[in-house]
């Protein structure tokens, strides 16, 4: 996922207020809706790395900050949808748009109460608290947006530097 809920970003980061956060969301998520969401790109071995994890028996979730209908269009259109029994995310009414809340949700909605063997996998402190808050570890990862210092401050249990190392970590 990409940070933190989009209307925190542009008040924290912008500096603008409220209203003008909502309304710069709005035409964020027209321009994603019809082009930005396809923009993107699917790291080396991730498929790969998501099918191994699969065919060991791993039950493979989604929780993202994203809205949860682009999160579930985008996986879809890059083949990757397939992998992953359940794809939470945000709501668009942002109702549900903190980290530890669709974490709790995509457990929930998967009825996974024994959060021992869970483990979240991420790129940024907001992966990291929100697993945590939720009550297990994460997995940061150094291929995304997020930098070592950053997950090591959150309290990252373990740091992948490249996709082939998520095997091993999360078996």
């Amino acid at each position: 996922s990409l940070g933190p809920p989009l209307r925190d970003s542009f008040e924290g980061f912008s500096g603008v207020s409220e209203e003008k956060a909502r309304l710069a969301v709005a035409y964020y998520r027209d321009y994603f809706q019809e082009k930005g969401m396809w923009e993107n790109q699917v790291y080396d071995g991730v498929e790969e790395m998501l099918k191994t994890l699969r065919d060991a028996g791993k039950r493979l979730l989604v929780a993202t900050s994203q809205p949860e209908l682009f999160a579930r269009q985008i996986l879809t259109h890059f083949g990757l949808a397939q992998y992953f029994e359940y794809i939470a995310g945000a709501t668009m009414d942002e109702t549900r748009n903190a980290k530890d809340a669709v974490i709790a949700y995509a457990l929930e909605s998967c009825h996974v109460t024994d959060l021992s063997r869970a483990v979240m996998v991420g790129d940024r402190e907001y992966d990291v608290l929100g697993a945590k808050k939720v009550g297990f570890p994460a997995i940061g990862v150094l291929f995304g947006y997020g930098s070592r210092e950053e997950l090591r401050a959150a309290g990252a249990a373990a740091l992948a530097e490249r996709v082939e190392e998520i095997c091993g970590l999360v078996m």
